[in-house]
């Protein structure tokens, strides 16, 4: 989930997203997650100490590709939340509860190095070694949005997300670094018609996965960002951010279609205060592909 006023939510923790599947394997996603911390807030708004809870249950479908020998893979994710957050606006104490949907994901990921296409029956020959690939995720602006309030789910924006990932395997055990860049269209109707550009945010997140056995594994995840800072009518304001992500992730296969992840993550500012935290669970759903 996406706040307008938020910078550093979107430096998700996502291990295995350079790994390799066999062509034409679809995945169906639902999951819940909760999350509580501090909103990050533009110094030249009238708001204090504000935080938030939030409850979002997310929608996602992916498919895996070949493309020019290369695997491949194309997801969408729809999420859909309730927030409720207090804080102090003018000096005094204010609330707002909002539910809706929150702004879409879709997403190209592609392998160029050690990962290529393969059938079902040519991937149960496959042993992981080096992985190199990118990735292109696009926010669309569609989700829950009222510019005459300063917290919302959707951020009426576009946001695109360029990424290069390396996942390599040492035995049972894969290290994984997927540096990023995260750009913003401005928001034209931020708070009664203002406009809001905010700088690139600049990240990098590392992974560190042991495999049990077939589709069960666990991860620790670390991940670190710094920019986006906003202007708003083109006054820039004191904001940039910058700080670490910590979380870990536990993949548990059910049977051979569905499996189960769990997953917690928690993050601090620039100095080293407690930010936020986030729990959720998410079940999978695997067809297709020969399985």
């Amino acid at each position: 989930m996406v706040l307008p006023c938020s910078t550093g939510r979107t430096q998700d923790l996502e291990p295995r997203a350079y790994s390799n599947s066999p062509v034409g394997l679809n995945f169906l996603v639902a999951g819940y997650g909760y999350a509580k911390g501090s909103v990050l807030t533009d110094p030249a708004l009238p708001l204090d100490n504000v935080t938030n809870d939030a409850h979002v249950g997310v929608v996602a479908f992916a498919r895996s590709l070949g493309v020019f020998g290369k695997s491949a893979k194309f997801d969408i994710l729809v999420p859909y939340g309730s927030l409720f957050a207090r804080g102090l606006a003018f000096g005094m104490p204010r609330e707002r509860s909002v539910i809706g949907f929150g702004d879409p994901a879709f997403r190209f990921s592609m392998n160029f190095v050690g990962a290529p296409a393969l059938t079902a029956a040519e991937f149960k020959d496959y042993h992981q070694d080096l992985i190199l690939g990118a990735s292109l995720r696009i926010i669309v602006p569609l989700g829950q949005y009222d510019d005459t309030k300063l917290v919302n789910i959707g951020s009426n924006r576009w946001s695109l997300k360029p990424e290069i990932g390396c996942s390599k395997a040492f035995g049972p055990w894969t290290v994984e670094v997927a540096p990023a860049l995260t750009i913003y269209t401005n928001n034209g109707d931020f708070f009664g018609g203002q406009t809001r550009a905010q700088a690139p945010i600049y990240s990098a997140q590392a992974h560190l996965v042991y495999t049990f056995a077939p589709s069960c594994w666990l991860a620790v995840n670390a991940a670190y960002f710094a920019g986006g800072r906003t202007t708003v009518d083109g006054v820039k304001n004191n904001d940039q951010q910058e700080g670490p992500r910590f979380g870990a992730t536990f993949a548990l296969p059910v049977n051979r279609y569905h499996s189960v992840k769990f997953y917690a993550a928690t993050g601090y500012n620039a100095d080293r205060h407690h930010d936020f935290e986030v729990f959720g669970v998410a079940w999978q759903y695997r067809w297709g592909g020969g399985f």
